[in-house]
């Protein structure tokens, strides 16, 4: 990747869960990053995404707006609008939410091609 390149909102990759959504502006796969991958997530009131880890990469989580419970391994972090968290590779985390409100956060990724491994649990 070695020019600059604009990605319309309307071209953005969703993926639609029981929980919420991820939606992804930069990746390898989109084809606009060599070095990252970028999106946001949504989380649904009364809703946790599954445990997982991501083998190849750190994540940095940012919360935009909502409350949410995030954990890594067995610790537990309330987090709220502006509050940032790096997860380092191979630890399991995952979020819930038990607010009123969808959470949103901005998601990053050091890597372009993000992998993710659901915790057997």
């Amino acid at each position: 990747m070695n020019e600059e390149t604009v990605l319309s909102a309307s071209d953005a990759t969703v993926q639609e869960f029981d929980w919420g959504e991820l939606v992804w502006y930069a990746s390898g796969k989109i084809g606009n990053s060599a070095t990252m991958t970028f999106g946001r997530a949504v989380l649904k009131p009364g809703h946790e995404n599954f445990r997982h880890s991501h083998p190849n990469c750190e994540e940095i989580l940012h919360v935009l707006s909502g409350q949410i419970i995030h954990s890594l391994e067995d610790e537990l972090f309330p987090m709220g609008p502006g509050d940032t968290i790096v997860i380092p590779a191979n630890v399991v985390h995952n979020a819930s939410n038990d607010g009123d409100d969808a959470a949103i956060m901005t998601i990053m990724f050091s890597t372009p091609d993000r992998q993710t491994i659901v915790a057997n649990e």
